[in-house]
């Protein structure tokens, strides 16, 4: 009797080697794209934050928002800045090359607030308590809120 040596074969072992390998590929980019839209979620959540805290600073100041024609950074709302009494803590960007901006109208009467997302192009919130995306790359500007 002869004995026969059991075993896969090199064609074989490349096969599946190629298959996990082409899983993992595709495993790997669709948990980049949750991670993008999990900081675009939190974005959004952190501008409604900002927005909570402006309705409270207004709420306090005759029902005026503080005055920035042009967009500013929203990390100068907090460390001894305006909305340092309205917030716990300024929230910053999931990505630290990107920001959160404000720009109100020049009585402080509108404001809005917005994030460059990653999966689409900008996320604002209004003064009016409207929230939305953008349809364009253009940054938003106080004239987007109704």
């Amino acid at each position: 009797m002869k004995n026969k040596i059991k075993g896969f074969t090199l064609i074989e072992l490349l096969v599946v080697i190629s298959i996990i390998g082409i899983l993992a590929s595709l495993a790997l980019t669709s948990y980049g794209g949750a991670q993008k839209q999990a900081r675009d979620t939190q974005r959004r959540s952190d501008l409604g934050q900002y927005r909570n805290g402006l309705e409270a600073y207004a709420a306090s100041n005759n029902g005026l928002y503080p005055v920035h024609a042009a967009a500013y950074d929203t990390s100068g709302f907090c460390g001894g800045g305006v909305l340092s009494s309205y917030l716990s803590s300024c929230p910053p960007d999931p990505i630290t090359t990107n920001t959160y901006y404000y720009i109100s109208d020049a009585g402080g009467t509108k404001f809005i607030l917005y994030a460059n997302l990653e999966t689409d192009y900008y996320w604002y919130v209004c003064s009016t308590g409207k929230s939305d995306k953008t349809v364009t790359d253009t940054a938003p500007n106080i004239a987007t809120c109704p």
